[in-house]
């Protein structure tokens, strides 16, 4: 079997360092681009880091798989528009050039609730860029919607985000009590079942929270 080459972008955020490692250890890729502004604290033998401008891509090198795990929050970004620059317009920039480089795989962090028609901001954006990927119609696109997540951001460098602290804690001890679609989720979870799912699928795979809970590394 052919072994594979595949890019992401977002590799240094909560769900796309768990997704990178876990590209690294798949026996079926070759290769791994990872876009990224700042260089990555990690090395491997298949590991390629492109530094790129996100309002300005390169060519991309031939891909058969792009693993879409960019995001920030309006606090980080700084407004509205520049948080929207990072999760509509530049991860579906990055699509993009996957496609003409070769692609026929998409897989996307995507959030529960996500609706184009939503009255509410992010999961409006969120939406806005689940119906633009599926109108490039790649052969596959998998979209995970994940609920509240957790893991270790300060670990990565990440600014603790207002608010989430108290959340996960209220999350940790209600989860038991709230429908699985609901329940705060393990960024690593999410991340398997993109690197699963995205392989394999043809046509469009929407996987929601609840059956996000499945997929333990």
């Amino acid at each position: 079997m052919k072994q594979k080459t595949v890019a992401i972008a977002g590799a240094t955020g909560l769900v796309g360092s768990h997704l990178l490692n876990g590209l690294l250890a798949d026996s079926e890729i070759e290769k791994v681009y990872a876009l990224c502004r700042v260089s990555l604290p990690i090395s491997h033998e298949k590991l390629t880091s492109i530094p790129v401008d996100f309002d300005n891509l390169p060519t991309l090198p031939p891909l058969d798989e792009v693993y879409l795990a960019l995001g920030t929050t309006i606090k980080v970004a700084g407004s509205k528009e520049a948080f929207s620059k990072v999760d509509f317009t530049y991860t579906l920039a990055v699509a993009k050039a996957a496609l003409i480089a070769g692609a026929t795989k998409i897989g996307v962090v995507s959030s529960i609730g996500a609706n184009a028609h939503s009255n509410s901001f992010y999961p409006h954006v969120k939406g806005q860029l689940e119906d633009a990927l599926k109108a490039l119609k790649p052969e596959g696109l998998v979209i995970v919607r994940p609920s509240l997540l957790l893991g270790n951001r300060k670990s990565l460098g990440q600014p603790t985000r207002k608010g989430e602290g108290i959340s996960i804690a209220i999350a940790k001890l209600l989860n038991p009590f709230l429908p699985k679609a609901f329940r705060a989720i393990e960024a690593t979870k999410v991340a398997n079942a993109l690197r699963v799912e995205v392989p394999k699928t043809t046509g469009v795979l929407m996987i929601d929270s609840a059956h996000l809970q499945h997929y333990a590394l």
